[in-house]
């Protein structure tokens, strides 16, 4: 075993005894190990008992350590402790910026356990009010993070976006200067909604190819190397690949087509088709008999079924949503104050409703709400109300579903709110079937309005607790609860791969940007894009009611209880 490692191991062990609390002397001691240690001219491991033990910096205690993780290529005390703290606790400590004092606010008081957790509180910004941190801390905790999560190989779709709109009209502007009215655009995962991203897909028809092909090298923004007589790739500053497809443009839909779908679905339909040419992407469906399929239900499911029967969806786009629901303020661990998330919705927005779903009192870590701030917080909405009228104000909740499933306050309290958004957000270890009992008896309780981000998972760092998707989603059928899109780019979590089980037992679906500020508001168009994704149209989104609709509903629910 080299030194470098035993050094790691005793590292480890100091800084996850800080986590604890133990001893500061032997914190000290073990730590100062360690760096002693990783700076020795000869290996350790050549060394007897005896030997270690007269190490300056070791001492008899610390050697013993070093010796068993020799002998044994463990150390026991290291195992006990590791086992006491969460995987993502551990995790975190390869954050550069945050040592062990900083982790422990991070775990004790905002009840952070991964790295996807915390990169999502980043975006919150619910660290620059915690002791220790600062804005400029944040920013950079969150820059270390996305580089993390770049060196995975994927992608958040919003993530893409800003460089898929700059190279866009970059190699755009580069290809009119070798030949005009040549065709372009993007294909792949990104033309589809995919919610994560490994790659980007430029597709280029012209009249000259080799004269593109010539003319890559005066394209400086990336450096693309040849793959094949058509594909050449490139790597963004940040690691996303780039691949860009040059074909005649006689070839060009064709091409578009194939690089875009689903491999199932584009057989089945080129079957139908013959290989064109097509004059655009309409004639290749027209050929085949088929209804024009949207990129985003191009996934090979009942797709091209439903397109033979002339039956695709009228899918949801973001003019037809009216509201918003499920957001924060600063009266619970949002940026924007009430007031501010109202007006911006009513006047920027030219939205009908605003939701305010601040947090429950469980939520101790984002200042969440107990009785008698419910009580001020409505008294605030009421004078709003009557201030910015016709623009409505709904009183709503995120309460959190508890252990055994019951919401956060008394049914005397739930029953002041017009809606509850009831969502999971502590202890997302339980095995399936108790985690799908949890939130069954949260769907049951009649108080539940909407069921918040089902899974709580965090794309690309936390795959969320696992549930029975079917019979979670059946409870919402038999207890009309609608089930929430969580719009924010790093849940998209109702997973668009259960929109059509959902809509299919007549369950609303409900685009939620759970925004805790102003421009959180915008991550609606993410939910609508995965909403599409999973056949979502306006008329089963419940924020794309008018006010009057949508005020009929609560008062309907309200009513029944």
């Amino acid at each position: 075993m080299e030194n470098k490692t035993i050094a790691r191991s005793l590292r480890l062990l100091s800084q996850l005894m800080e986590l604890h609390n133990e001893n500061p002397f032997k914190i000290k001691s073990i730590a100062n190990a360690a760096f002693k240690v990783d700076k020795l001219p000869y290996a350790i491991s050549t060394k007897t008992m005896d030997e270690i033990e007269k190490i300056d910096g070791l001492g008899k205690s610390t050697a013993a350590k070093v010796w068993e993780l020799l002998q044994t290529g463990t150390m026991t005390e290291l195992q006990q402790i590791l086992a006491e703290t969460p995987e993502g606790i551990v995790e975190m400590l390869g954050i550069k910026g945050i040592g062990p004092k900083k982790i422990v606010v991070i775990w004790k008081d905002l009840g952070i356990e991964n790295i996807g957790e915390l990169y999502y509180a980043c975006n919150e910004n619910r660290l620059i009010e915690a002791k220790g941190f600062g804005l400029k801390t944040q920013e950079e905790i969150k820059k270390v993070i996305e580089f993390k999560m770049a060196a995975q190989g994927k992608f958040l779709y919003a993530q893409a976006e800003t460089l898929v709109a700059t190279l866009s009209a970059d190699l755009q502007s580069w290809l009119d200067t070798i030949e005009k009215n040549t065709l372009f655009n993007i294909a792949g995962e990104y033309r589809r909604y995919l919610e994560t991203i490994e790659e980007l897909d430029f597709v280029i028809g012209a009249e000259n190819p080799a004269a593109i092909i010539s003319g890559l090298g005066a394209f400086t923004d990336l450096s693309f190397e040849k793959q094949t007589d058509n594909l050449f790739t490139a790597s963004s500053t940040f690691g996303l690949k780039i691949q860009l497809h040059i074909y005649p443009k006689t070839d060009f839909y064709l091409n578009l087509f194939t690089l875009t779908g689903n491999e199932a679905h584009v057989q089945e339909v080129l079957k139908l088709s013959g290989n064109g040419p097509f004059a655009n992407e309409e004639e290749i469906y027209t050929k085949a008999g088929l209804e024009f399929v949207t990129p985003e239900l191009r996934e090979g499911l009942d797709e091209i079924g439903l397109a033979k029967a002339n039956r695709l969806p009228q899918l949801i786009t973001y003019t037809d949503l009216k509201g918003s629901l499920h957001n924060h303020s600063t009266w619970s661990d949002g940026v924007h104050t009430l007031e501010q998330m109202a007006v911006y919705c009513k006047d920027t927005l030219h939205l009908e409703y605003l939701g305010m779903c601040d947090h429950s009192k469980s939520a101790f870590y984002a200042n969440g709400l107990n009785e008698q701030r419910i009580f001020a917080q409505h008294k605030e909405i009421d004078a709003l109300n009557e201030k910015l009228a016709p623009f409505k104000i709904f009183k709503g909740i995120e309460s959190d579903i508890l252990n055994d499933g019951s919401l956060d306050y008394s049914d005397d309290i739930l029953k002041t709110f017009d809606f509850v958004v009831a969502s999971v957000h502590s202890n997302l270890r339980m095995d399936e079937e108790k985690a799908t009992a949890r939130l069954i008896k949260a769907i049951e309780n009649p108080y539940t309005t909407i069921l918040g981000h089902p899974t709580g998972r965090l794309l690309l760092s936390r795959k969320g607790y696992p549930i029975d998707y079917a019979k979670v989603i059946d409870a919402c059928a038999a207890n009309q609860v609608v089930i929430e899109i969580n719009a924010n780019p790093l849940r998209l979590d109702l997973d668009w791969r259960w929109h059509r089980y959902a809509l299919e037992k007549g369950v609303l679906l409900s685009v939620n940007p759970d925004a805790h500020r102003m421009e959180g508001f915008r991550d609606m168009h993410y939910g609508v894009y995965i909403g599409r994704k999973g056949g979502l149209q306006a008329k089963q989104c419940l924020n794309a009611s008018t006010l009057a609709e949508i005020t009929a509903f609560f008062n309907g629910l309200k009513t029944g209880i």
